[in-house]
């Protein structure tokens, strides 16, 4: 590749959202929304609850299919793609309620994130013979580097279902990030969380960010957080987009200040 098509992929936006709307019945639950996120930016969506936040995830990554608009994804159009597909172009992401498998342990929780990545077949799995026991030895410092940076090692062997909440929110981010993404989906990450659990989960955020050099998508509705750790905010009430741009000039825009606190002044 040239220097000159090394330039333009590099300010070629990772992932662009272009008039999306979602409608379920007579309730419009996205109203023409566009924004695009850079590559390698930590970039932040706020709202009311309602707003459409969580909507906008679930059109990325193929569970809702917007009756209107393109979603682009590093060069794909990933508009009614499955899930599945969509994963392996190099999106991933993490849930507001959990997504993990309560009966398994940390490091299996984590490995798992890794399916997709793997060629044995299920029954080799299952056995854990041969060629699947290879791949699964391969994988396995990838997945551990992921602890080591989410602080999860005391945890490694124990079930999921006896670890403390925010324990269990790390773990979560942490299978999002053992698919290897490219663009990592955050969907309150800090939610639940006490002062100093969201101060952790911000800490490892802007490390998966600035040092693992993964761009990041990020809900939350900790203003704190956002406005501390985001290069760009897009804000949202009842489906549209109110204001995108720098989070101290997100924060001062009259519609976003209405949004929140009912009052322009």
């Amino acid at each position: 590749m040239t220097a000159e098509a090394l330039r333009d992929a590099a300010h070629t936006p990772l992932l662009t959202v272009e008039g999306v709307t979602l409608r379920f019945g007579g309730v419009t639950a996205l109203n023409g929304v566009s924004f695009d996120v850079r590559r390698g930016e930590l970039f932040a969506i706020i709202g009311p609850n309602g707003a459409g936040k969580s909507s906008i995830f679930n059109c990325l990554n193929g569970v809702y299919r917007p009756q209107e608009g393109s979603i682009t994804f590093d060069g794909h159009v990933i508009s009614g793609r499955r899930p599945v597909a969509i994963a392996r172009l190099g999106m991933a992401r993490t849930f507001q309620n959990l997504g993990l498998f309560s009966t398994l342990t940390v490091l299996e929780n984590v490995m798992l994130g890794r399916h997709h990545l793997m060629h044995t077949g299920f029954f080799a799995g299952a056995l854990w013979f041969g060629k699947a026991r290879q791949e699964e030895l391969a994988h396995r410092p990838r997945c551990e580097e992921i602890i080591e940076l989410l602080e999860l090692e005391p945890y490694r062997f124990q079930h999921v279902a006896l670890l403390p909440y925010g324990v269990r929110k790390r773990v979560e981010v942490a299978r999002a990030l053992a698919m290897e993404p490219s663009l990592l989906l955050l969907d309150e990450p800090a939610a639940g969380m006490n002062l100093e659990e969201s101060e952790d989960m911000a800490r490892y955020i802007r490390e998966i960010n600035e040092e693992w050099k993964i761009a990041v998508l990020l809900v939350e509705h900790d203003l704190r957080m956002v406005m501390d750790l985001a290069q760009r905010v897009l804000a949202m009430d009842f489906g549209k987009v109110l204001a995108v741009g720098a989070p101290a000039d997100v924060r001062a825009n009259e519609d976003v200040v209405r949004a929140y606190v009912g009052t322009g002044e």
